[in-house]
C-alpha cells in the first residue's frame, strides 16, 4: 500500500512538473512571439484600462496568440506593476515581451503643445481647441466657466498662464494643460516677486503681471525688455500716462484690424492708457519669465519716451524734444519693411502723436485690479 502511494505521488510529481515544463514554454513562447504588424502602430490605452482587458483586445484584433498565458505571465509576475495610460508605439519585428517592458518603463507616446508670450487667452484656446491629441472638455465654456472649471471661479484668464512648450500624452485634457500653465506662472511669479528691485510702483504681484503684459507686447528684443519697464515706471512714478498702443489695442478686442486710428487713441475704455492714469486693470497678454523679471527689476535710467525704429528695436529719449524727433525720423517717413515692437507676423501699428510733458497732474496710485469682474476688453 505505502508502495502503491509513493508510486502515485511520484507520478503526480512528475505530471506537475511536465505541465510546469509545458506552461513556462507556453509562457515564452507567447513572450518572445513577434506582434503581427508590418507598419508602426499606435496602442491606446486609456485610463482605468487593466492589463488583461489590454492583451484581450490585442487578441482580438490580431496582432497576438496566447493572450491567456501573457495574463498568468503578468498575474504572477508583474501584479503590481501598473499600466499606465497613454499610446504606445508598436514596431515591426517587437515582440510581446519587447511591448511589456515599455509598458512597464511607461514609455508613451508624448506630443505637445506652445503657448507663445504675447497671446491673449482667445488665441491659448483656439491653439488647444484645435489641437486633436488633447481631450476637449471646455468647448462652449466662456471664459469665466473655464476659469471656474479649473478652480479659480473669479479669476479673470488674462495673462494667468505662463507661455511655454507643455508636454503631454493621449488622454490629457485641455483643461488638464490650462491647469499646470496656470501653476507654473503662479510659481514664475512668486519666485520673481521675492527677488524685486525695490521702491516699485505697485504692491502686489498682479501689478507686476499687468506691467509685464506691457512690456511684453512692447519689445519682441530682448535686451529691451528692462529699459521699456523702465521707462513705463519712471513715467508712473512722474504721474505720466503711460500712452502704450498694445493696451489700446487689447481695448479694442476684435475690433482691432491691424490699423491704430487717433479716434482709437481717443476713445474711452479701461485699457486706453492715453486716457486713463497708471495700469490698465488686468494683463493684456501672456508673459514670459524674462518680462516678468524686467517689470520687477527695471533699468534705471533718465529715459521717459521710446518710439519704434521700424526693426523691432527702439529709441529711447530723456525729453520731449528728443522723442519728436525720432517720432519725425521713424515714424513719419516709415520704411517699406517697417515693423513695431511685437514680434513678426503682429505688427501692431502705432500712431505718432507727441507724448505728454511731464507737467500732467499727479497721478492717482495704479488701481487695485479686480480681477473677478474686470471691464470687458471687447
Amino acid at each position: 500500500m505505502r508502495r502503491k502511494f509513493l508510486l502515485l505521488l511520484e507520478t503526480g510529481l512528475v505530471l506537475a512538473g511536465l505541465l510546469l515544463g509545458a506552461s513556462a514554454w507556453k509562457i515564452y513562447s507567447a513572450l518572445q512571439q513577434p506582434l503581427n504588424i508590418t507598419q508602426e502602430e499606435l496602442l491606446d490605452v486609456p485610463n482605468g484600462t487593466t492589463p488583461t482587458g489590454t492583451l484581450k483586445r490585442l487578441e482580438a484584433d490580431g496582432l497576438i496568440k496566447d493572450a491567456f498565458w501573457l495574463r498568468v505571465y503578468w498575474r504572477f509576475n508583474l501584479a503590481d506593476q501598473p499600466l499606465h495610460s497613454g499610446e504606445y508605439r508598436m514596431v515591426p519585428g517587437m515582440t510581446m515581451q519587447g511591448l511589456i517592458d515599455v509598458w512597464k518603463r511607461g514609455e508613451v507616446v508624448q506630443y505637445s503643445v506652445t503657448l507663445v508670450e504675447g497671446w491673449n487667452f482667445r488665441q491659448v484656446r483656439a491653439a488647444l481647441a484645435k489641437d486633436e491629441k488633447l481631450q476637449q472638455t471646455l468647448a462652449g465654456l466662456s471664459d469665466s466657466q473655464v476659469m471656474e472649471r479649473l478652480g479659480h471661479s473669479g479669476v479673470f484668464p488674462e495673462g494667468r498662464f505662463f507661455p511655454d512648450t507643455y508636454r503631454f500624452v493621449r488622454g490629457t485634457s485641455d483643461a488638464d494643460l490650462l491647469e499646470k500653465a496656470y501653476a507654473r506662472l503662479e510659481d514664475v511669479l512668486a519666485k520673481e516677486w521675492a527677488q524685486r528691485a525695490t521702491d516699485l510702483p505697485y504692491t502686489q504681484p498682479y501689478q507686476a503681471l499687468i506691467m509685464a503684459s506691457l512690456v511684453e507686447k512692447e519689445t519682441g528684443v530682448p535686451q529691451e525688455r528692462g529699459q521699456i519697464a523702465g521707462v513705463f515706471v519712471r513715467r508712473m512714478r512722474l504721474g505720466m500716462l503711460l500712452q502704450t498702443d498694445p493696451t489700446v489695442i487689447y481695448g479694442l478686442g476684435e475690433r482691432y484690424t491691424g490699423k491704430l486710428t487717433r479716434a482709437h487713441l481717443k476713445e474711452e475704455n479701461p485699457y486706453n492708457t492715453y486716457l486713463i492714469p497708471g495700469l490698465p486693470p488686468t494683463p493684456i497678454a501672456m508673459v514670459g519669465r524674462e518680462a516678468i523679471h524686467a517689470a520687477l527689476n527695471p533699468v534705471s535710467g533718465n529715459s521717459l519716451y521710446f518710439v519704434a525704429r521700424g526693426d523691432g528695436s527702439h529709441v529711447f529719449s530723456d525729453d520731449l524734444e528728443s522723442h519728436n524727433n525720432a517720432v519725425r525720423e521713424f515714424q513719419l517717413k516709415r520704411r517699406a519693411d517697417y515693423r513695431s515692437s511685437p514680434a513678426p507676423g503682429t505688427p501692431d501699428e502705432q500712431v505718432p502723436i507727441p507724448a505728454p510733458s511731464p507737467e500732467v497732474p499727479e497721478q492717482q496710485p495704479a488701481p487695485e485690479p479686480n480681477a473677478s469682474e474686470p471691464p470687458s476688453p471687447q
